[in-house]
């Protein structure tokens, strides 16, 4: 871990700070006394994150057989936890500022990784669903508050990777003196997130686990590596697909036990999940 740059994040003043609704809604949610009223209250206070709740709760990927018209018919139909995830992903959108090309590209791949990673947790059940969603959909915050903080460093890494074929990972280590991974895994830390949030963020690159012997860790871990995966392969966020990409051979495929016909199975649902749905959440 490195001290010196949690002590940086967790006493930074300019870090985008995650939605006041998203830290009610956990809030609420953990007290235990929350009802369907109460959160749909607190939801209607963020007249675009309410609106974008309802949207995403009538997608074919909740698959409710018919129209949710509000946001408490929203919470009752969808529960507590896929509610407190969808707020968070409505919300944490305003995070993706100034939106230009990266920003939108990267939040292309941020919900799509949290998507893919909602639908392989259910299919392996190695994980919960909805932290599947959620470490799916943050795996990739630290290049959004890199982008953030010094744009034309940021750049100067992409423009290697496309320069030079190389991955984000290995560009960065030419620019900067830590990985996204880091910054990533201090930032959900200091927005009060789970630390098995934290760990999956830190390590679904590295996927090292010498010193951990709790499973759901390591599982979540490899669901998000996995999410990350599926969305190289199709090109999601990306300016190349990497098609010859073999899924169920990569390491995190390999501790989930993944065979090639799950792995093209679980692709396939995906594929066609995110072309559905994919307007709700990026417009």
């Amino acid at each position: 871990m490195n001290k010196e740059l949690e002590t940086a994040i967790m006493t930074a003043a300019d870090l985008p700070t995650i939605p006041i609704v998203a830290i009610k809604v956990m809030e609420l949610i953990e007290s235990e006394n929350a009802t369907a009223e109460e959160l749909a209250k607190i939801v209607s206070s963020d007249p675009a994150v309410a609106a974008r709740v309802l949207k995403i709760s009538n997608s074919s990927f909740y698959g409710c057989r018919r129209q949710i018209q509000t946001l408490s018919s929203a919470i009752v139909v969808l529960g507590f936890s896929t509610l407190r995830s969808l707020v968070v992903a409505a919300s944490v959108k305003q995070v993706y500022k100034p939106y230009g090309l990266t920003e939108k590209m990267l939040w292309e791949h941020s919900f799509a990784a949290g998507l893919a990673a909602r639908i392989i947790a259910r299919r392996t059940r190695a994980a919960n669903e909805e932290e599947a969603f959620l470490a799916g959909l943050f795996h990739d915050i630290g290049k959004i508050i890199m982008n953030t903080l010094d744009r034309d460093k940021f750049q100067e890494v992409m423009q290697h990777c496309y320069n030079e074929g190389i991955t984000f990972g290995q560009a960065e280590k030419g620019v900067y003196p830590f990985t996204h991974d880091e910054v990533g895994a201090y930032v959900i830390k200091k927005w009060n997130f789970p630390e098995i949030l934290t760990t999956a963020i830190l390590q679904h690159h590295q996927l090292d686990f010498s010193d951990l012997d709790d499973p759901a860790l390591v599982n979540l871990t490899a669901v998000t590596s996995l999410a990350d995966q599926f969305c190289l392969k199709l090109g999601i966020g990306v300016r190349e697909p990497q098609e010859d990409m073999d899924i169920a051979a990569s390491k995190a495929g390999q501790m989930l036990k993944i065979t090639e016909e799950n792995a093209a199975e679980m692709l396939e649902v995906f594929d066609k999940a995110f072309a559905e749905d994919k307007a709700l959440f990026t417009s």
